[in-house]
């Protein structure tokens, strides 16, 4: 089985009409993805889908990126790609001309995430599984194959990602039939959005409480009288002691994290979210430390660009939760190193996922993690945005504040024709109605 098409499309939804995924630095957002769709001369068609996650300008330029990386695989044995796949991964990650771009990061690897989780989703439809079912059934040795150690000598090595991954195998079945039983906890993000109204936030809160859930997180950084009115709004909806985290969307520099969070403490938080640049492996550890008598932690990740910044921020106790996001690091492959180095250092993975696909994504990541790597539940908990789902073949399922263990074969990824034709950026037709209204421009 060959591959013989790569595609890419400019997918948009205007949530900024409703302020949908409105935080204190991103006012405006439209969800948007890269998708991608990877084509084969398989008997019946086989194809594998991926896509990239952003807000909307950019978009196209992404897509450009992927485009140069689809090249690159048409004409590649499918079986060869997966009898080697670290290899392959590495081999476009390391691409000489492309990683002069930006070498592991910004958006070339934007674009690289869509193209392997779209080899992913091939992978797992043609062994007529879902993704989880697919990693979780892999033995060690296969698992470690697929990881690109490179850079990661220092913390993680092959021999203790095998004895990881080998210590855990026997009793994976039994942590199967728990997610079966009662799926994998969840927080919501779709009641705190900056931009919403008191009423809509308190309204939000309601809705999700009587359909079971119990945690909750909230976009903060604008205003701190405004953070702790609303702050003071979902404790008093929720209770004074459900879970409830905080995110500024990196709006701060350190001391002003520091005291900023200071001022919300009574709310208890359990953690403050993207405090400061991304980037600032060092900032973060001072914020950590600075707010650890006041009970609140650091969670960062959503817009760490590798596995080596990873690295970084737990040899530096720089985060106390580890945030990854299926689309931002290089897809998959660099995810289960992510994944296998915060198992060594103890520190509980959080994925993000607020935003369109992230959540079909990370209900694989976070229940393989939970069968393979971390074998526990403690401390974690998957964000959940109830935000278009309706576009995909088959959407995350997640109630009584759980995800659901997803079914069907692949990486859950597929978005509909119809969703496909009406909101390609610019020429859809939600789109060309939009703009033809003036409420868009091009």
């Amino acid at each position: 089985m060959k591959i013989t098409e790569v595609t890419a499309r400019d997918i948009r939804f205007p949530t900024s009409l409703e302020l949908h995924g409105s935080d204190a630095v991103h006012k405006n957002p439209d969800y948007s993805a890269m998708y991608v769709t990877i084509k084969t001369d398989s008997p019946g068609g086989r194809e594998g889908y991926g896509l990239t996650f952003t807000i909307g300008r950019g978009n196209e330029i992404v897509m450009g990126a992927a485009q140069a990386y689809g090249k690159m695989l048409v004409g590649m044995s499918v079986e060869d790609i997966f009898n080697d796949f670290g290899s392959i991964w590495r081999q476009l990650a390391h691409e000489e001309q492309l990683r002069w771009l930006g070498p592991e990061k910004g958006v070339i690897h934007l674009a690289l995430a869509a193209i392997i989780n779209a080899l992913w989703d091939l992978w797992a439809r043609i062994e007529e599984k879902p993704v989880w079912r697919l990693l979780s059934d892999m033995s060690p040795e296969k698992l470690v194959s697929t990881v690109d150690f490179s850079y990661l000598s220092d913390a993680l090595t092959k021999e203790e990602a095998l004895e990881i991954l080998k210590k855990n195998a026997p009793t994976k079945e039994e942590r199967i039939k728990k997610l079966f039983l009662e799926g994998y906890p969840a927080y919501t993000t779709s009641a705190g959005w900056l931009g919403y109204t008191d009423k809509q936030i308190e309204d939000l809160c309601n809705k999700y409480l009587s359909a079971g859930w119990t945690r909750f997180k909230m976009k903060v950084g604008n205003d701190l009288d405004d953070d702790r009115r609303r702050a003071a709004i979902i404790r008093k909806t929720i209770g004074p002691d459900r879970f409830l985290a905080m995110d500024s969307n990196q709006r701060w520099d350190v001391p002003e994290a520091i005291e900023y969070m200071k001022g919300l403490a009574e709310f208890k938080p359990v953690w403050i979210e993207e405090p400061t640049s991304p980037d600032d492996v060092l900032g973060h550890a001072a914020i950590s430390k600075a707010l650890a008598p006041y009970g609140i932690s650091v969670a960062t990740g959503e817009h760490c660009q590798n596995r080596v910044i990873f690295k970084q921020f737990m040899q530096a106790q720089g985060f106390q939760y580890c945030q990854i996001d299926s689309c931002r690091v290089g897809g998959l492959n660099e995810i289960i190193a992510i994944l296998l180095m915060a198992a060594k250092f103890g520190v509980p993975v959080c994925p993000h996922a607020g935003g369109v696909g992230l959540c079909e994504y990370v209900q694989h990541i976070s229940m393989f993690d939970y069968i393979c790597v971390s074998a526990s539940l403690e401390n974690r908990v998957t964000e959940f945005a109830d935000h278009l789902h309706e576009h995909f073949v088959h959407p995350v399922v997640a109630t009584n504040g759980s995800y659901k263990v997803p079914m069907a074969p692949g990486y859950s990824a597929e978005m509909k024709s119809q969703s496909l034709e009406e909101y390609e950026f610019p020429d859809g037709a939600v789109w060309r109605r939009l703009i033809s209204e003036g409420r868009f421009k091009v």
